[in-house]
């Protein structure tokens, strides 16, 4: 029986193997393609500490924008348009529902805790009304809850479990649709044209963006290209990626648009096992291309499976640590004003590009965390989740609780060096250059770290360390408290069997946070110690 039916975008902007748009198109006489701009996102905040609104940084900002207007033009290609609202879903949807006798409202599954309430909600109205919902799994390439049922009903706590219950995944299902059947009737709605920055409040803005443009058209072509190098893809080992290439950066950077849904993981997934069908041989998970896609299936199923997974306070999983709530610290990290060239560059990346090499990410976790400053994960995971264009709620937590060693990873001696490790992949230091001028003139044998420079040669550079440029915390200090702090954590979380109450964190948020052992930010000209005590030669990543 032919009828009106409308697809919900949300994530999943693509045609291409989207099964919520082939349901939609079945039997449909129209199909009203929705996206809701939601101010809540979006909507510009001047008091955030960089262009954006509270929680959406102006990059992924921009790249929503890209992709909608690319999702725009490919729906005209078959007949269609995007239908662009502004508001509230909670509000829109239902309100549409009715406004336009909707008899099939389809939108592709999301597992993240704010859209499962959200889409309940909806999914309840729609069904009391008498509107058929479907909405499939496709922004993975397995249904955690098929996995989790798989494992007894247990969530599989680490990649190998994980792997273990892995069926054959089911196949992309083309390029979609050639045709969808267009719109009518919707002009009693305020339907809008794809917006730039500028008419959703931004102004003046003097930025360096983001080089990577949104759209599943760029995610495709990016696809391709980065499948074209059998030798680079069959060879790709996680470990071995440098963190500190920009230009042309180590890895696929197909991220942002896996999180967007751009580009669909299932399609990724069978590419690739088609390429490593072709070739002698290649690596295996989990370093290779095939491992870092079933790492984003494992964090997808953990985080589903798991209460308060965003949080320390309630998860089951995650160790109950003391860790410092000092805004300070947090600024300069965020802000990138250590004192570490490597860290610091690395974090104005960030804030320029909305994205950082995944080891990259890794060496400012640590160094925020269990390395050096000893602020709790959560404050780093809040500014990643604002400002990376690729965040996705379940990896950048599963990444921060693993990084943090609050859960997945436990020997947190093993720490990067905020010196050595960026040093060994460019030791000229174009990196820390390029995001960092005011240090362009240090020469490189103290670009990563620069208060070593005579005062002669800093002032021939024009970069005084203390004036133009900050001291750096006391790495080695800092890092023996580090700790000197989890391993009581550790053992704490050991003799209350991972449940130690808030009274007893608090008695070694004393003993270690107010004793001093911590305040050791440099204000002055001495320089951090030189000296490397014997555990910590052999535990940092150099």
């Amino acid at each position: 029986m032919e009828g009106r039916a409308l697809m919900w975008f949300r994530k999943g902007l693509r045609l291409h193997d989207n099964p919520a748009l082939e349901h939609a198109c079945e039997g449909a006489k129209n199909v009203y393609a929705v996206f809701v701009l939601d101010p809540w996102f979006l909507a510009p905040d001047p008091c955030a500490p960089s262009p954006g609104s509270a929680r959406v940084g102006i990059n992924r900002i921009q790249f929503l924008l890209g992709c909608l207007k690319d999702l725009d033009l490919r729906l005209k290609s078959r007949g269609n348009q995007l239908l662009l609202l502004h508001g509230n879903p909670v509000e829109i949807i239902p309100g549409l529902l009715h406004k336009w006798s909707i008899k099939k409202l389809c939108f592709e599954y999301d597992t993240e805790p704010y859209s499962l309430q959200r889409d309940n909600f909806i999914k309840e109205h729609a069904t009391e009304t008498g509107v058929e919902v479907c909405s499939p799994v496709s922004h993975t390439i397995y249904n955690p809850e098929d996995i989790i049922a798989k494992n007894g009903g247990m969530v599989p706590l680490t990649y190998q479990s994980f792997c273990r219950v892995l069926g054959k995944p089911s196949n992309p299902l083309g390029d979609g649709p050639s045709h969808i059947p267009p719109p009518i009737d919707y002009e009693g709605v305020n339907v809008l044209s794809v917006p730039c920055l500028e008419d959703l409040g931004y102004k003046n803005l003097n930025e360096e963006f983001s080089p990577f443009p949104g759209g599943e058209t760029e995610g495709l072509k990016r696809l391709e290209e980065s499948l074209k190098d059998k030798n680079w893809v069959s060879e790709f080992e996680k470990p071995k990626g440098d963190p500190t290439a920009f230009m042309k950066p180590a890895t696929t950077v197909l991220s942002p648009y896996l999180k967007f849904g751009c580009v669909s993981s299932r399609l990724f997934y069978s590419r690739l096992k088609v390429l490593y069908s072709q070739v002698k041989s290649y690596t295996k998970p989990p370093v290779s291309l095939e491992g870092q896609l079933l790492w984003r299936e494992f964090f997808y199923t953990v985080g589903y499976g798991t209460p308060n997974f965003d949080r320390m306070v309630g998860s089951p999983i995650c160790k109950q640590i003391p860790w410092k709530d000092d805004e300070d610290l947090l600024a300069a990290w965020r802000d990138g004003h250590t004192g570490y060239p490597w860290i610091d560059a690395a974090m104005v990346q960030l804030r320029k590009w909305g994205w950082m090499h995944h080891l990259a990410r890794h060496a400012v976790a640590c160094f925020l965390t269990r390395g050096d400053m000893f602020v709790h994960w959560e404050k780093g995971r809040d500014v990643f989740d604002r400002l990376l264009i690729d965040d996705d709620w379940s990896i950048n937590n599963g990444n921060w609780l693993w990084l943090s060693a609050s859960a997945f990873f436990a020997q947190y001696h093993r720490i990067y060096s905020p010196i050595t490790f960026g040093q060994k992949y460019d030791p000229e230091g174009k990196f820390v250059k390029y995001f960092l001028p005011v240090l362009q003139d240090i020469p490189k044998q103290y670009i990563y770290a620069p208060w070593k420079a005579p005062d002669e040669v800093q002032k021939n550079a024009n970069c005084i360390i203390g004036k133009d440029y900050p001291y750096p915390m006391d790495h080695v200090v800092a890092n023996k408290a580090c700790r000197e702090c989890m391993a009581a954590a550790y053992q704490l979380n050991k003799d209350a069997t991972g449940k130690p109450t808030a009274e007893q964190l608090d008695l070694l948020k004393v003993k270690f946070g107010q004793s001093g052992n911590f305040n050791v930010i440099r204000n002055s000209k001495s320089s951090p110690s030189v000296k490397r005590q014997r555990q910590s030669k052999l535990t940092e990543y150099k």
